[in-house]
């Protein structure tokens, strides 16, 4: 039997590239699926992104929109959506439009293969020199910390919805994926790696490198650290 999944897409400020990437989202899903929904959270845009996708959802009933009051993070969107999601799988795809048709269409694909889908970055030389060293680092960082051998842990993961809800999420930051992988597969939970396809981002700027964000994965970095090796240990003797 096909499975049925529900998608997450966050976005802030993203009025040029929404409606676009919620079309490559209904193009991966086509025929793969027995059913969908799409949950678009417009975390406080100031721009026409809400407006936007409120013309879509009038057309398609299987995509909601969430309006957030004030600006809450990428986190927070996921860990809301993994809350409100109805259906088999968890997919997230940004509403930046830079992940393509294509790629979204084989990590739908993958589903089955293994407990968690991991995307990672094919041609990592679509994003600017900064963004790529500091991914590089906070990778490579992570590996060395958790004896993983991950190539991405930002990517759009896909999660069985049962499994990513016995995480316990606990930040708001860019960092949420890194915490549910390592938990996940510190675990014993299997995952398959596929890459994907980056576009060159056309409209808007990431907001990725905030300070905010960045002090944000930092604490999750220590927190999970102090979790995974001390807390646990503690528990254990």
């Amino acid at each position: 039997m096909r499975p049925a999944i529900s998608v997450i897409i966050p976005a802030l400020n993203e009025e040029k590239n929404i409606a676009s990437a919620i079309e490559n989202v209904l193009s991966a899903i086509g025929n793969n699926f027995s059913d969908y929904e799409i949950i678009v959270f417009d975390d406080n845009s100031s721009d026409k992104t809400r407006d936007i996708v409120e013309k879509i959802t009038a057309k398609n009933k299987k995509i909601r929109l969430i309006h957030n009051e004030k600006t809450m993070g990428f986190g927070y969107n996921y860990r809301k959506g993994v809350e409100l999601a109805r259906l088999e799988y968890i997919s997230m795809i940004p509403g930046d439009d830079e992940i393509s048709a294509d790629s979204i269409d084989e990590m739908y694909r993958t589903i089955g293969k293994a407990d968690i889908v991991v995307p990672y970055t094919l041609n990592y030389r679509a994003r600017p020199l900064l963004r790529r060293l500091i991914s590089f680092t906070f990778t490579k960082t992570l590996n060395f910390l958790f004896n993983q051998k991950l190539n991405y842990y930002n990517g759009p993961v896909i999660h069985r919805k049962e499994l990513i809800r016995s995480v316990a999420l606990s930040t708001n930051s860019f960092a949420f994926q890194a915490e549910a992988l390592v938990k996940l597969i510190k675990s014993g939970h299997s995952y398959a790696q596929v890459g994907m396809l980056l576009k060159e981002r056309r409209y808007g700027r990431s907001k990725a490198f905030r300070i905010k964000n960045i002090l944000g994965v930092l604490k999750t970095i220590v927190t999970l650290f102090i979790e995974v090796y001390l807390i646990k240990k503690t528990r254990l003797t």
